[in-house]
């Protein structure tokens, strides 16, 4: 039974996963580097850890989401980060999303700690966190994510196991390049039939109908009609995702011509300072 979870990475998925695990009977012990994220969760009835090292510490399993880049090498490699205090036998269930390098690096640097490592990005937004209905794609041993189960299932509707270390990942670049292809299409669709003298909403009345229909327009598609860019899944992560996907299609020598081009929008956003709203801003930069 895995009873002492710790929690590393109180982001704006991150924390309410974490939330939910409060309202099990788990011993659940948190880290961030937002102060204000730790107090949150404690409020809630979680312990607060003062690093990565000690939330891991002691733990039956940590779960760390943690994005790709300068913060990923202190809160998980780093001389207070979670290998250097997590426990031989413990479980890693590593559920950010990151540069294949980056999970065969951690998972090679866990199995040198006798750490049982999972592959697991998940997939989702602030909604899915909240309503716990966030996916979970797992790659390693089918035995540790049967014992990962009941936790998991606090903060995720699904759990996918899709092969081995490393394949997890491939995967979520997958979801990735899909995800942001799919919402810069949808953003310029609806500033084109603006253009052409169309409302926003009459435009997705149509497309809800029939073949491109779904919940990932219909969503999106509202929040672009109402100019509402508050952050379910910030713009700078989905630009960082699609740089990552790019690379691992260049390793396989595969050229991917729309990604690329979404690619140049993102990053255009970025530049424009919109990295921290939701990444359906993307809208805004065709909006010239």
């Amino acid at each position: 039974m895995l009873r002492r979870i710790g929690f590393i990475g109180l982001g704006t998925v991150g924390k309410h996963m974490a939330a939910n695990l409060t309202k099990a009977n788990y011993e659940l012990t948190v880290f961030d580097l937002s102060q204000s994220a730790v107090d949150d969760l404690k409020a809630l009835g979680a312990g607060a850890a003062t690093s990565a090292a000690e939330a891991a510490k002691g733990r039956d399993l940590v779960i760390a989401i943690v994005p790709e880049g300068s913060e990923l090498a202190s809160l998980v490699f780093g001389e207070h980060g979670i290998l250097a205090g997590i426990d031989p036998g413990t479980i890693l269930a590593d559920m950010g999303s990151h540069a294949l390098e980056t999970t065969m690096k951690t998972a090679e640097e866990a199995a040198k700690k006798k750490v049982m490592y999972l592959d697991a990005p998940v997939w989702g937004n602030k909604d899915h966190a909240v309503n716990g209905l966030m996916t979970i794609i797992a790659g390693g041993d089918p035995a540790l994510v049967g014992r990962c189960q009941e936790p998991f299932s606090y903060f995720g509707l699904n759990v996918i196991h899709v092969g081995r270390i490393g394949d997890a990942t491939k995967m979520k670049f997958i979801v990735n390049l899909v995800q942001a292809e799919l919402v810069q299409v949808l953003a310029e669709g609806l500033v084109f039939g603006e253009k052409m003298g169309f409302t926003a909403d009459r435009i997705l009345e149509v497309l809800d109908t029939r073949g491109v229909a779904s919940p990932l327009f219909h969503q999106k598609g509202r929040s672009m009609a109402r100019g509402d860019f508050s952050r379910s899944l910030a713009l700078k992560y989905v630009n960082d995702q699609l740089h990552m996907v790019m690379n691992a299609a260049r390793l396989t020598g595969l050229t991917l011509p729309a990604a690329e081009a979404a690619s140049k929008v993102y990053e255009e956003a970025v530049g424009r300072g919109l990295g921290e709203e939701d990444f359906s801003a993307v809208i805004k930069v065709l909006r010239k």
